[in-house]
């Protein structure tokens, strides 16, 4: 039972939605299986939040390394990819998938990663995106902590409007 209880913690901190009814279908109490996603996904996102930071502080000090270690061989194919990421950045160039995420920012913004991340986006995207853009808001872990919260309850209501299917 325990390895059980553990095996849903680590799944919810990853991949949230699924979860409450993988618990249910494998056997899992309710209350167990509550407790077990709600402990996984709000310590899945505060692990994935405040460990964004130094990951992307890491990858961008370690950047110019990673292109001097590239083979010789994928040299001459990365070599200019490698001399645009190191060289100082100019004037930016909106791509399509900057304009769709400066879109998406606009549109929906804060709210719309607060309350998409336990269900369409995953708990690590929703973790990293909420630190990169919203770690200046004042409540960004509180308010996503109780979008956790307020999934699991969605889902549960799932479960007890749908018993036959999870029991």
């Amino acid at each position: 039972m325990l390895l059980k209880i553990l095996h849903i913690v680590l799944l919810a901190s990853v991949k949230y939605i699924v979860t409450l009814p993988y618990a249910m279908i494998i056997g899992l109490d309710y209350e167990y299986a509550l407790l077990a996603v709600l402990t996984g996904g709000i310590g899945g996102f505060l692990f994935f939040y405040y460990i964004s930071k130094p990951l992307n502080r890491g990858f961008m000090l370690m950047w110019p390394c990673l292109c001097n270690a590239i083979p010789s061989s994928l040299k001459a194919r990365y070599h200019n990819w490698c001399i645009n990421r190191s060289a100082k950045r100019k004037k930016r160039v909106f791509t399509r998938k900057n304009r769709f995420i400066s879109r998406m920012k606009s549109n929906y913004g804060f709210w719309g990663v607060i309350i998409a991340t336990p269900v369409i986006l995953t708990i690590p995207i929703g973790a990293f995106l909420a630190n990169k853009y919203y770690s200046q808001r004042r409540h960004t872990v509180l308010y996503m902590i109780l979008s956790i919260i307020g999934w699991a309850g969605v889902l549960s209501g799932f479960v007890h409007l749908f018993p036959k299917v999870f029991f």
